[in-house]
């Protein structure tokens, strides 16, 4: 594998001229206009570039003069029929160092597959779409599809139908078509992997195995990955021909105006944890990192609920509300977002002050291009990240790739979040008490303290408790406990279910409502099962009404639903062949606790399951997002359906 490694490409130095990344903040910055700085004098024009004369045209209609790095070493190479992996973020013009030479190995009068673009998600296969399509303006004839999840086949279908010479999309759908016959690949001389990383990372790397072993061995293949973890090396080993590799970015350098900590936090209490950390901090706009589309909600819902302005981003966001939220968090009225890796690429603001991996990354370039995101600008940051008590090893080998130790930090305590608050509200009243016109407050609080005898300074700390949020120790919930339980942790988050069905009977899912029956359905956490989608399958396949479920538990490998009255064999059948997260549901009557690792009843799904940070295949949900693990919970999600109104959801 031959190495090109130019020397680093300072972030946000490349010439305003160059094309960004479709969809990125920096897009808007690559147009030309009076504003723009001067495209550099140094490095070559795309008129120095071999491209055909229509793509040449094209370029120069885009306004664009100068290729960027990535651009200006991966479009010769690429040219010249050579394999290419390209280590480069998003933002830094990846698209069109392969978009171009793709578009100049296509001959539009041939109406046939030529080249397919593979992406981790329906949002970028979009985007990419889009920009090829644009590049190929001064080409008649070409024709470029987009093909994805949760979009109907039959326009699909018919584009492909029509001779596409072009199919860009995610490897899910792409797999489709081909059972489907409705693509076929023998005819292909040029394939692109883009953001390869985070396709593999999902568990999509059986379905591009597939995809490119069905692709002629003559092809050309160009990869493109923000990271080069091993998996990707195996597929470079196995499908690229001696591949010229072109790194534009270091990969292990953390920026040094940044204050790297990490927390060791039993996932359980991450989310109270986090908000305590968000309550007390004074940076004008945080990221919040998690590993999954799933997550993201899940957490970005929970931080809404506890009175946080959080808004989330996720592969599965349009663009233009992607471009809402970004602009919100640039104005102010915006304070917290929480992002999965692949929506966050290319995200520059620079009011961001603070960065918390959820969950940490499994990568050390994962956790650089996290961490980047604050202290821009000549501004100072903060990184945070959550660990469990048996990812230290994990911490450990961040920290040597990086070079940096990273200090432990201590989570702030409810009492730190109310003594933060009022010290925050306490810093207005100066300015509050000369606007004046506190007359009528006076008055009634005058009446208050002489009917009800009580001290002036007692009144003001009650209502500065009540303004707070501080409801007093008969209200202490799960938050405290943690902050007060230490020392019990690092046991509680290493129990998983590699040993069986473990369940905690302070969860709920062992103790059965009056006129209800338990049972098991066959998927959990791990799957990426949550209670909306799991009450909607129930209900929509069993034929029953949202009031008829209970209580919704959901652990690692499996959940407990509790269903009124009994399900006839004729609803246990239906029910246990629909899928959430493409696995059946396979629903049975719960008979307790069952053995240990690969014990019990359960077969193979009560086996010891490999972790999630080998290279094996993840499950997923189709094309709509990623992989559906993350961080171990031995604990039950739960969710009582009857509360919630018995609304159905469709999953």
């Amino acid at each position: 594998m031959t190495d090109v490694s130019p020397a680093p490409d300072h972030e946000g130095a490349a010439s305003s001229s160059v094309p960004a990344e479709p969809g990125t903040d920096e897009q808007s910055a690559a147009q030309p206009s009076a504003e723009a700085p001067a495209p550099r004098s140094e490095g070559p024009t795309f008129e120095d570039l071999d491209l055909p004369p229509a793509l040449r045209r094209a370029v120069a209609d885009l306004g664009f003069e100068r290729p960027s790095p990535i651009q200006a070493k991966a479009i010769p190479v690429l040219l010249q029929g050579r394999d290419v992996i390209g280590v480069a973020q998003t933002g830094t013009g990846k698209t069109a160092a392969f978009g171009l030479p793709l578009l100049a190995a296509v001959d539009p009068s041939l109406r046939e597959v030529q080249a397919f673009v593979l992406t981790p998600t329906r949002e970028l296969a979009m985007q990419v779409a889009d920009a090829i399509t644009s590049f190929a303006s001064s080409i008649g004839g070409l024709e470029v599809v987009a093909v994805y999840g949760g979009s109907p086949y039959p326009p699909q279908e018919r584009a492909l139908a029509r001779g596409a010479q072009v199919v860009v999309g995610t490897p899910g759908r792409v797999m489709d078509h081909m059972r489907r016959s409705s693509l076929r690949l023998d005819t292909v001389r040029f394939a692109v992997l883009d953001e390869a990383d985070e396709m593999l990372r999902m568990g999509f790397a059986e379905d591009v195995e597939e995809i490119l072993a069905k692709a002629p061995a003559s092809r050309q293949v160009a990869l493109f990955s923000a990271t080069m973890p091993p998996a990707i090396r195996k597929v470079a080993a196995d499908h690229m021909t001696d591949p010229e590799r072109i790194s534009i970015t270091p990969q292990s350098s953390t920026v040094s105006s940044v204050h790297q900590t990490f927390a060791v936090v039993p996932f359980r209490h991450r989310t109270g944890a986090l908000s305590r950390v968000l309550a007390t901090s004074d940076a004008e706009a945080a990221i919040v990192f998690v590993r999954t589309r799933a997550a993201a909600e899940e957490v970005g819902t929970e931080l809404v609920a506890r009175g946080h302005i959080a808004a989330t981003i996720s592969g599965d966001v349009p663009q233009k509300d992607r471009e809402k939220i970004v602009e919100r968090l640039r104005d102010g009225s915006l304070k917290i977002l929480v992002a999965t890796d692949v929506a966050a690429r290319g995200l520059d603001v620079e009011k961001i002050g603070l960065v918390v991996n959820f969950d940490v990354p499994r990568e050390p370039e994962a956790y650089v291009h996290r961490i980047g995101r604050t202290g821009r600008a000549g501004r100072s940051g903060e990184a945070l990240t959550f660990i469990g008590g048996h990812e230290r090893r994990t911490l450990r080998t961040i920290e040597k790739a990086t070079k940096q130790t990273l200090e432990e930090a201590v989570i702030p305590s409810p009492r730190d979040v109310s003594k933060h608050r009022l010290a925050t509200l306490l810093k207005e009243v100066p300015a509050r008490q000369e606007r004046g016109r506190l007359e009528l407050y006076r008055e009634l609080i005058g009446e208050f303290v002489e009917s009800q005898g009580i001290d002036p300074l007692e009144l003001a700390a009650v209502l500065g408790a009540m303004t707070v949020g501080d409801a007093g120790p008969g209200a202490q919930n799960e938050d405290e406990e943690f902050t007060q339980q230490t020392g019990r942790h690092d046991r509680d988050d290493r129990r998983d279910d590699r040993h069986g069905d473990r369940r905690d009977d302070r969860s709920g899912g062992s103790r059965t409502e009056h006129g209800y029956t338990q049972y098991r359905i066959g998927v959990g956490h791990t799957h990426g099962a949550k209670p909306p989608s799991i009450l909607g399958t129930i209900t929509g396949e069993g034929g029953l009404n949202g009031k008829d479920v209970g209580k919704i538990s959901i652990f690692g490998n499996f959940a407990l639903v509790q269903i009124k009255g009994s399900l006839s064999p004729k609803q246990i059948e239906d029910i246990s062949r629909a899928r959430i997260a493409g696995r059946e549901l396979r629903i049975s009557e719960d008979t307790g606790p069952r053995g240990g690792a690969g014990g019990g009843r359960g077969g193979r799904d009560d086996r010891p399951r490999r972790r999630f940070d080998d290279d094996r295949p993840r499950h997923r949900d189709g094309d709509r997002g990623g992989y559906r693990g993350g961080a171990r919970r031995d604990e039950s999600s739960r969710y009582d359906a009857k509360r919630h109104g018995g609304r159905r959801h469709d999953g």
